[in-house]
Protein backbone atom coordinates (compact mmCIF):
# COMPACT_ATOMS: atom_id res chain seq x y z
CA UNK A 1 0.00 0.00 0.00
CA UNK A 2 1.24 3.19 -1.04
CA UNK A 3 1.85 6.32 1.72
CA UNK A 4 -0.85 8.47 -0.33
CA UNK A 5 -3.04 5.04 0.47
CA UNK A 6 -2.11 4.61 3.63
CA UNK A 7 -2.30 8.39 4.55
CA UNK A 8 -6.31 8.88 2.94
CA UNK A 9 -7.65 5.17 3.70
CA UNK A 10 -8.40 6.33 7.44
CA UNK A 11 -9.88 9.66 6.23
CA UNK A 12 -11.91 7.70 3.75
CA UNK A 13 -13.25 5.28 5.84
CA UNK A 14 -14.33 7.72 8.30
CA UNK A 15 -16.33 9.93 5.17
CA UNK A 16 -18.18 6.30 4.67
CA UNK A 17 -19.50 6.74 7.83
CA UNK A 18 -20.56 10.26 8.06
CA UNK A 19 -21.96 9.91 4.48
CA UNK A 20 -23.90 6.59 6.39
CA UNK A 21 -25.70 9.30 8.22
CA UNK A 22 -25.58 12.48 5.99
CA UNK A 23 -28.42 11.06 3.85
CA UNK A 24 -31.48 13.55 4.72
CA UNK A 25 -29.83 16.01 1.96
CA UNK A 26 -27.79 16.40 -1.17
CA UNK A 27 -24.02 16.26 -0.63
CA UNK A 28 -21.73 18.27 -2.78
CA UNK A 29 -18.71 15.55 -3.30
CA UNK A 30 -15.89 16.08 -5.17
CA UNK A 31 -12.76 13.49 -6.37
CA UNK A 32 -9.09 13.71 -6.98
CA UNK A 33 -6.75 11.45 -8.42
CA UNK A 34 -4.07 12.15 -5.66
CA UNK A 35 -0.98 9.59 -7.20
CA UNK A 36 -1.72 12.16 -10.27
CA UNK A 37 -0.60 15.00 -8.09
CA UNK A 38 2.04 13.23 -6.88
CA UNK A 39 3.25 12.55 -9.91
CA UNK A 40 2.85 15.90 -11.52
CA UNK A 41 3.60 18.05 -8.84
CA UNK A 42 6.56 20.02 -9.97
CA UNK A 43 8.74 19.89 -6.63
CA UNK A 44 7.84 15.75 -6.74
CA UNK A 45 10.11 15.51 -9.97
CA UNK A 46 12.45 18.19 -8.33
CA UNK A 47 13.17 15.53 -5.44
CA UNK A 48 13.28 12.89 -7.82
CA UNK A 49 16.30 14.45 -9.91
CA UNK A 50 17.89 14.84 -6.41
CA UNK A 51 17.53 11.70 -5.79
CA UNK A 52 18.79 10.32 -8.74
CA UNK A 53 22.01 12.54 -8.48
CA UNK A 54 22.37 11.26 -4.47
CA UNK A 55 22.34 7.59 -6.33
CA UNK A 56 24.79 8.54 -8.75
CA UNK A 57 27.31 9.88 -6.37
CA UNK A 58 27.28 6.66 -4.17
CA UNK A 59 27.63 4.40 -7.33
CA UNK A 60 30.56 6.48 -8.10
CA UNK A 61 32.34 6.06 -4.82
CA UNK A 62 31.24 2.57 -4.83
CA UNK A 63 32.52 2.03 -8.23
CA UNK A 64 36.14 3.53 -7.09
CA UNK A 65 36.00 1.45 -4.03
CA UNK A 66 35.73 -1.60 -6.04
CA UNK A 67 38.58 -0.55 -9.65
CA UNK A 68 40.94 -0.50 -5.88
CA UNK A 69 39.78 -3.81 -4.31
CA UNK A 70 40.09 -5.29 -8.52
CA UNK A 71 43.33 -4.10 -8.66
CA UNK A 72 44.25 -6.00 -5.23
CA UNK A 73 42.53 -9.14 -6.64
CA UNK A 74 44.33 -9.02 -9.86
CA UNK A 75 48.07 -8.67 -7.86
CA UNK A 76 46.44 -11.67 -5.91
CA UNK A 77 45.81 -14.13 -9.03
CA UNK A 78 49.59 -13.25 -10.17
CA UNK A 79 50.78 -14.12 -6.64
CA UNK A 80 49.19 -17.42 -6.83
CA UNK A 81 50.45 -17.96 -10.02
CA UNK A 82 53.80 -17.67 -8.38
CA UNK A 83 53.12 -19.80 -5.58
CA UNK A 84 52.04 -22.31 -8.07
CA UNK A 85 55.71 -22.61 -9.61
CA UNK A 86 57.43 -25.81 -8.68
CA UNK A 87 60.42 -24.83 -9.11
CA UNK A 88 60.15 -21.72 -6.45
CA UNK A 89 62.73 -22.24 -3.70
CA UNK A 90 61.18 -22.48 -0.16
CA UNK A 91 62.64 -19.26 1.24
CA UNK A 92 60.95 -17.31 -1.51
CA UNK A 93 57.68 -19.16 -1.99
CA UNK A 94 57.01 -18.10 2.00
CA UNK A 95 57.86 -14.38 1.74
CA UNK A 96 55.27 -14.31 -1.34
CA UNK A 97 53.03 -16.07 0.82
CA UNK A 98 53.03 -13.99 2.81
CA UNK A 99 52.55 -10.85 0.91
CA UNK A 100 49.75 -13.08 -0.40
CA UNK A 101 47.89 -13.71 2.98
CA UNK A 102 48.59 -9.73 3.88
CA UNK A 103 47.32 -8.00 0.86
CA UNK A 104 44.17 -11.05 0.83
CA UNK A 105 43.15 -9.78 4.40
CA UNK A 106 43.54 -6.16 3.02
CA UNK A 107 41.34 -6.91 0.21
CA UNK A 108 38.75 -8.51 2.67
CA UNK A 109 38.91 -5.56 5.21
CA UNK A 110 38.04 -2.85 2.28
CA UNK A 111 35.35 -4.98 0.34
CA UNK A 112 33.66 -5.02 4.03
CA UNK A 113 34.42 -1.57 4.26
CA UNK A 114 32.84 -0.81 0.75
CA UNK A 115 29.51 -2.87 1.36
CA UNK A 116 28.90 -1.04 4.71
CA UNK A 117 29.74 2.43 3.31
CA UNK A 118 26.86 1.50 0.54
CA UNK A 119 24.17 0.25 3.50
CA UNK A 120 24.85 3.03 5.51
CA UNK A 121 24.35 5.56 2.42
CA UNK A 122 21.50 3.74 0.88
CA UNK A 123 19.90 3.95 4.42
CA UNK A 124 20.56 7.49 5.10
CA UNK A 125 19.22 8.18 1.41
CA UNK A 126 15.97 6.21 1.51
CA UNK A 127 15.07 7.71 4.72
CA UNK A 128 15.36 11.32 3.00
CA UNK A 129 13.49 10.30 0.32
CA UNK A 130 10.71 9.32 2.21
CA UNK A 131 10.65 12.33 4.56
CA UNK A 132 10.59 14.21 1.86
CA UNK A 133 8.08 12.71 -0.28
CA UNK A 134 5.61 12.52 2.56
CA UNK A 135 6.47 16.35 3.02
CA UNK A 136 5.17 16.57 -0.56
CA UNK A 137 1.93 14.65 0.10
CA UNK A 138 1.31 16.74 3.30
CA UNK A 139 1.35 20.04 1.09
CA UNK A 140 -1.01 18.40 -1.62
CA UNK A 141 -3.20 17.16 1.20
CA UNK A 142 -3.43 20.59 2.43
CA UNK A 143 -3.99 22.24 -0.88
CA UNK A 144 -7.17 19.27 -1.25
CA UNK A 145 -8.61 20.79 1.87
CA UNK A 146 -8.33 24.40 0.69
CA UNK A 147 -10.13 23.37 -2.46
CA UNK A 148 -13.27 21.53 -0.68
CA UNK A 149 -13.83 24.27 1.65
CA UNK A 150 -13.36 27.23 -1.30
CA UNK A 151 -15.78 24.46 -3.57
CA UNK A 152 -17.85 24.17 -0.67
CA UNK A 153 -18.09 20.37 -1.18
CA UNK A 154 -18.69 18.06 1.51
CA UNK A 155 -16.54 15.42 0.91
CA UNK A 156 -13.42 14.84 -1.47
CA UNK A 157 -12.81 11.34 -2.72
CA UNK A 158 -9.55 9.98 -3.87
CA UNK A 159 -10.13 7.93 -6.84
CA UNK A 160 -6.84 6.64 -6.77
CA UNK A 161 -7.12 4.69 -3.55
CA UNK A 162 -6.85 1.36 -3.83
CA UNK A 163 -8.12 -1.44 -1.19
CA UNK A 164 -5.61 -4.43 -0.23
CA UNK A 165 -6.98 -6.33 -2.79
CA UNK A 166 -5.97 -3.77 -5.43
CA UNK A 167 -10.11 -2.93 -6.18
CA UNK A 168 -10.48 0.56 -6.23
CA UNK A 169 -12.09 2.03 -2.98
CA UNK A 170 -14.40 4.64 -4.96
CA UNK A 171 -16.32 2.50 -8.15
CA UNK A 172 -19.08 4.89 -8.52
CA UNK A 173 -20.16 8.33 -7.37
CA UNK A 174 -22.82 10.15 -9.00
CA UNK A 175 -22.25 13.93 -9.88
CA UNK A 176 -18.79 13.86 -8.56
CA UNK A 177 -16.65 16.88 -9.34
CA UNK A 178 -12.89 16.00 -10.49
CA UNK A 179 -10.51 18.65 -9.08
CA UNK A 180 -7.73 17.07 -9.79
CA UNK A 181 -6.90 19.67 -13.18
CA UNK A 182 -7.90 22.98 -10.94
CA UNK A 183 -5.18 21.48 -7.88
CA UNK A 184 -2.38 20.50 -10.17
CA UNK A 185 -2.61 23.76 -11.93
CA UNK A 186 -2.34 25.68 -8.36
CA UNK A 187 0.68 23.18 -7.79
CA UNK A 188 2.39 23.75 -10.56
CA UNK A 189 1.78 27.83 -10.28
CA UNK A 190 4.76 29.21 -11.01
CA UNK A 191 7.29 26.49 -11.50
CA UNK A 192 10.38 26.53 -13.64
CA UNK A 193 10.12 24.95 -16.83
CA UNK A 194 12.61 22.49 -16.63
CA UNK A 195 11.01 21.23 -12.61
CA UNK A 196 7.90 19.81 -14.74
CA UNK A 197 7.62 16.33 -15.80
CA UNK A 198 8.48 15.66 -19.30
CA UNK A 199 5.85 13.79 -21.60
CA UNK A 200 7.08 9.82 -21.58
CA UNK A 201 9.19 10.89 -18.30
CA UNK A 202 9.29 8.23 -15.94
CA UNK A 203 6.93 8.83 -13.38
CA UNK A 204 8.37 9.07 -9.39
CA UNK A 205 8.18 6.11 -7.37
CA UNK A 206 5.82 6.50 -4.65
CA UNK A 207 7.45 5.21 -1.56
CA UNK A 208 5.85 2.25 -0.56
CA UNK A 209 4.40 1.63 -4.06
CA UNK A 210 6.55 -1.83 -4.86
CA UNK A 211 7.52 -3.74 -1.97
CA UNK A 212 8.66 -6.26 -3.72
CA UNK A 213 11.48 -4.09 -4.91
CA UNK A 214 15.36 -3.85 -3.22
CA UNK A 215 15.26 -0.73 -1.20
CA UNK A 216 18.97 -0.13 -1.81
CA UNK A 217 19.61 2.75 -4.05
CA UNK A 218 23.17 1.45 -5.32
CA UNK A 219 23.84 -1.85 -6.25
CA UNK A 220 26.63 -3.15 -3.93
CA UNK A 221 27.87 -6.02 -6.49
Amino acid sequence: MTLIRRFLTLAFAASLSAVAVAQDGKLNIATVDMQELFKQYYRTNEAQKQINVDRARIQKENNERLAKIRELEEHLGKLRKQLDDPSLADSKKQALFKEWQGMNQEGTALNRERLDFVQRRNTALNENMVRRMKGILEEIRKLVEEQAKLGNFDYVFDKSGMSTSQVPFLLYTKDATDITATLLKDLNKGAPAESLAAPGDPAPEIPGSNPSAPSDATDPK
